[in-house]
Order: structure tokens, then sequence, then C-alpha cells
């Protein structure tokens, strides 16, 4: 029996420590150990660990001559779009591609927008909203991707010609109303009617004035594309380093925890077996009885 006592208990360690080391190389597996420095922040987080760089939303248009065949007349027509580059960089030397970005934008006669900056020196943002005029803006963009190590960039254009048509109808609907509210001014009324005319007339020049500013935007002389650049440190990330001495507390809890579960329901199975097997035995011995007596 003691032999017996003591083969099961070298069987149940022998167990404990497969599982234990099992648990030690599953740990690796999953939680590798990384090199202090080895992975770096994407500019896109932003320095400050949130998203940012989008909260300019200024609009720059264009215009070109397109042809449009209309039957067998061809017709030229000026065609108003809007283009927005987004590149998104992170810098090598952010002092350098900073000093190369404001250098391009100088070259290529562009306009800065809007600027954000931010963050101390080894975690610095740039943020820059680009007025390019159109005939220049491919040869910015290509020269913009030479500077730092480009993480993402995209193109947009979408046409705007309805649009400018849809305002110009508005401004001549605007301003024929107004002109014939002027006119009723002229044949005189009561005090409280000359009031509400003053104040439709008022209002119609408000809203003039406000699609003036719109139809401004869509100018020879303001005519832009946007560039949106964002410039970001290199950011060093602590990699993560655990001891083989945590690996080997952390497995063995988990051991302990894990390998009681499995005894116990191990036993608690073995006991139902046992169980089964002693009522289906004491069946047997009542129904042997039984026949025994109807036989006799």
């Amino acid at each position: 029996m003691k032999k017996k006592i003591i083969k099961g208990l070298v069987i149940l360690g022998i167990g404990f420590v497969a599982l234990w080391g099992l648990r030690v190389a599953y740990g690796y597996m999953v939680v590798p150990n990384q090199s202090s420095g080895s992975g770096y922040q994407d500019v896109t987080v932003g320095v400050m660990g949130q998203s940012r760089g989008m909260s300019w939303s200024g609009k720059n248009y264009a215009s070109k001559k397109v042809t449009r065949t209309t039957g067998p007349v061809a017709q030229s027509v000026d065609q108003k779009y809007e283009k927005v580059a987004t590149i998104k960089s992170q810098a090598t030397d952010f002092k350098k591609d900073e000093s190369n970005i404001r250098s391009l934008i100088k070259k290529h006669n562009a306009l800065i927008q809007y600027e954000q900056k931010s963050g101390l020196k080894g975690r610095q943002y740039l943020y820059l909203a680009i007025g390019v005029h159109p005939e220049k803006f491919d040869i910015m963009y290509d020269d913009i991707l030479k500077i730092g190590k480009v993480l993402s960039k995209r193109t947009d254009k979408s046409d705007k010609t309805n649009e400018f048509k849809e305002l110009n109808a508005k401004k001549v609907s605007l301003f024929k109303a107004r002109q014939s509210l002027i006119g009723l001014k002229g044949r005189g009324g009561k005090v409280e009617e000359m009031i509400r005319l003053e104040d439709r007339i008022l209002q119609l020049e408000q809203e003039i004035q406000r699609l003036g500013v719109r139809l401004g935007e869509y100018d020879a002389e303001n005519e832009f594309c946007t560039v949106k650049f964002t410039l970001g440190d290199k950011i060093k990330i602590a990699g993560t380093q655990i001891s083989f001495l945590k690996r080997l507390k952390v497995a063995f809890e988990w051991t302990v925890l894990y390998y009681l579960l499995l005894i116990v329901i191990l036993s608690i199975g073995l006991f139902l077996v046992w169980l089964a097997l002693t009522v289906i035995e004491k069946s047997r011995f009542v129904l042997n009885a039984l026949e025994g007596k109807s036989g006799s």
C-alpha cells in the first residue's frame, strides 16, 4: 500500500511539473520578450497620445478648362473642383524636416493657411494646411513625399461645378428679390409694413454678402489646392521585459489552480464511476437473490 501511495504521488508530481513547464512555454509564445526601444510610436496617433491634425476645415477651390461634347457640338467649360492631399510622415530629424517643408512652401509660392505645433524636443508634432497653386500641386506633392518617412498618403478630388452654378443662380435670385422690395418702398404704406419691408431687405443683403464670401472662394485670385501635412518625431517605445522568475511564479500559480481543479474533477468522475458500478453490483445481487427465492 505504501509503495502504491508513493507511486501515485510521483505520478501526480510529474504531471504537475509537466503542466508547469507547458504553461511557462505558452507564456513565452503569447508575450515574448522585446529589447528596449525596439518599437516606435506612430505619428498618426499623435505625440500627446491622441488623434490630432484635423482641426482645419477651410476650403480651397481651383478651376480648369474642360471640353464637353453635347451631341455634335464640343463646348469648353470652366470646371470648378476641390483637390486635397493628406500626407502623414515620421521625422528622421525633426528640425531639419521642418526646415525642409517650410523651404518648399517658399519655393513653390504656397501659403500656410493653418499651423499647429506642439511637444518638447524628442516628442514634437507639426501639422500644416498648405494652399498650393493648382499648376504646382503635383510638383510640391512629390517634393513633400521626400521629407521624413511617409506613413500614409491620400489625394481626393471633388467636382464643385454644379455647386458653383447653384450659388450664382441663388445670388441672382436674391438680387432680383432685393430690387423688387426696394421698388415697393416708393409706393409708401403703413409704418409697420415699411419696417417689415426694411427688415426683409436687410436680411436679403446679409444673405447676398454671405454668398459673396462663398463665391469669392472660387475667384481666380484665390485658386488653391490643399495639402494637409503631418510631421511627428520618431518616438521610442520601451519594449516588454519579463524576468524568468516572474514567468515561473505566474506559471506556478496558474498550474496550482488548474491542476487542483483537474484532480478534483477526476476524483469526482472516479467517484461517480465507482458509485455506478456499486449500484449495478448491488442490483445484480438483489436480482439473483429474488430469482433464487422464486426458483425454490
